[in-house]
């Protein structure tokens, strides 16, 4: 492409980073950026499926609805142009037309037919010179009509009148008939319009609801995984009520992160449903779901690093790192609801890229510090066990050891996938694509959690989970090896080892 097309979509890219993808895009006195020799606003970009009827024998004058039933369509709705009282002073209040504003809705793969790359110019405007060789129309966007599609890109166009400050938009409705990613823009090509700003609406729909083509299938899968935390959440309260006797503390945590994944299904999955037959984001929907998401991804993590540590197993309690374990569970909590929250609350060019980049760095900081910790608590609690000679703690730990390793090492493959994803797709051809990276992640989460349940599951031998019957075990094993020295003995043994291993938990906790 031309030095033109390297700068223009450039400039485009690095709007899309603060673009939300709400189905209904709004735009509240937004101003036009300069780009070669023309000012342009971008309002949109969703992928949108064709329409299930392309039956254009019902008429668009009769009822709307029935007209656009079934159909993708994106629809300007009071959408307006506020100019300064400059440049509506300039213009004799007897012109019909005194100032023109083009709305360019083009699909991703027709971006070479806008601007003057297949003319060798650098032009988004025609100009005098491509004007008098007719390649272009002088003042408007510079556009290659395709002889088997004239119509595409669509171009619609608003005219200032005399000397008013308002062009308001007729009502028009787009309908969609070719599956693709499709991005407007408004685009202004008189100087004389500068400091002129955009206000009002576009409504686009897919043929089945509101929801972006990007984002419509999360909605079954929230669906699927909800029904999948409820099949999880069920079996472990079976054994949970049928060996209710032997539960330990850890077994509790455990249920407490079940259940908040399944609330985070749950309401995930009726927040898109409200979002696709509206249009929007239910606020106070999509605040609980978030809400939900920061709390279970916190306590996920606390889960996994406690086990790691051997909480209730190796250790009784957590000591004095416990105030640590709790400080850094609270700040990543905090920085994800922060990110959670721009994410999905935000509108159009509400964030810029440096604003989401400042909210996501200190998320991956702290999952690295979870990450460490984890792993380097493990190793001090299979060396324990292995000095112990706890064979069956030990393997129980070892099979934890390797989930853990295989979910870091599938979440590192899967980094990099994403970021050649997105760094090779920034213009979002593969959009119909893109849910499956959301949808790994709470795959995997929901994995880790399962195989937790499974390895730490209640059942009638707590002497596999508890600290306390541990102490049992070994008691037994001395009384064995020292019967000829009578029960006194036996006592004097366990009560010494208790205090060593009391002393060693603090000498450790220490340490930590």
């Amino acid at each position: 492409m031309e030095n033109h097309s390297t700068g223009f979509w450039a400039a485009w890219i690095l709007l899309l980073v603060g673009a939300s993808n709400a189905s209904i895009h709004e735009y509240k006195n937004e101003k036009f950026s300069p780009q070669a020799n023309a000012r342009f606003f971008h309002g949109g970009s969703e992928g949108l499926y064709a329409s299930n009827s392309q039956d254009l024998n019902t008429s668009s004058s009769s009822s709307p609805d029935i007209y656009l039933k079934g159909k993708s369509f994106i629809r300007f709705a009071d959408v307006t142009f506020v100019r300064t009282m400059e440049s509506a002073s300039k213009q004799n209040p007897m012109q019909s037309t005194a100032g023109l504003v083009e709305a360019i809705l083009l699909e991703v793969k027709d971006r070479d037919r806008i601007g003057g790359s297949f003319l060798k110019s650098n032009a988004i405007c025609c100009t005098p010179d491509l004007a008098d060789a007719g390649s272009c129309t002088l003042g408007e966007v510079i556009i290659k009509r395709d002889s088997n599609d004239d119509k595409w890109p669509r171009q619609i166009k608003t005219f200032f009148k005399g000397n008013k400050t308002e062009a308001a938009m007729l009502p028009e409705t787009v309908v969609i008939n070719k599956t693709g990613m499709y991005y407007l823009y408004f685009v202004i090509c008189d100087p004389g319009l500068d400091g002129t700003v955009i206000r009002g609406r576009t409504v686009w729909k897919n043929p089945d609801g509101y929801l972006p083509g990007k984002v419509a299938p999360l909605m079954k899968f929230f669906g699927f995984m909800s029904l999948a935390y409820l099949l999880l959440g069920l079996v472990w309260f079976l054994r949970f009520v049928k060996f209710w006797k032997d539960i330990i503390q850890l077994h509790y945590h455990i249920t407490l992160v079940i259940a908040l994944g399944m609330c985070e299904m749950a309401v995930r999955y009726f927040e898109y449903a409200n979002f696709d037959s509206t249009g929007m984001r239910p606020m106070d929907v999509t605040l609980w779901a978030v809400t939900f998401s920061s709390i279970k991804k916190t306590l996920s993590r606390l889960l996994l690093l406690v086990v790691s540590m051997g909480f209730g197993v190796v250790k009784p309690t957590l000591g004095g790192i416990t105030s640590r374990v709790l400080l850094l569970g609270v700040v990543y909590f905090v920085a994800t609801e922060a990110l959670e929250l721009v994410e999905h609350l935000g509108n159009i060019n509400d964030f810029s890229g440096k604003t989401l980049i400042y909210l996501v760095i200190p998320v991956a900081i702290l999952d690295a510090c979870f990450i460490l910790w984890i792993f380097s608590s493990l190793a001090r609690t299979l060396e324990k066990l292995q000095i112990k000679r706890n064979m069956a703690k030990l393997e129980l730990y070892r099979n934890f050891t390797n989930a853990l390793a295989v979910s870091v090492l599938l979440s590192i493959a899967w980094i990099g996938f994403e970021l050649y994803f997105n760094a090779s797709d920034p213009l979002s051809e593969l959009w119909r694509m893109a849910w499956i990276i959301p949808a790994f992640w709470n795959l995997l989460s929901y994995g880790l959690l399962a195989v937790i349940c499974i390895l730490w599951a209640p059942s009638n031998n707590p002497t596999r989970y508890s600290y306390l019957a541990e102490t049992g075990d070994e008691f037994e094993e001395e009384g064995i090896s020292l019967t000829s020295g009578g029960i006194k003995i036996t006592g004097d043994v366990e009560r010494n080892e208790l205090l060593y291993g009391l002393a060693d938990e603090v000498e450790e906790d220490k340490r930590e």
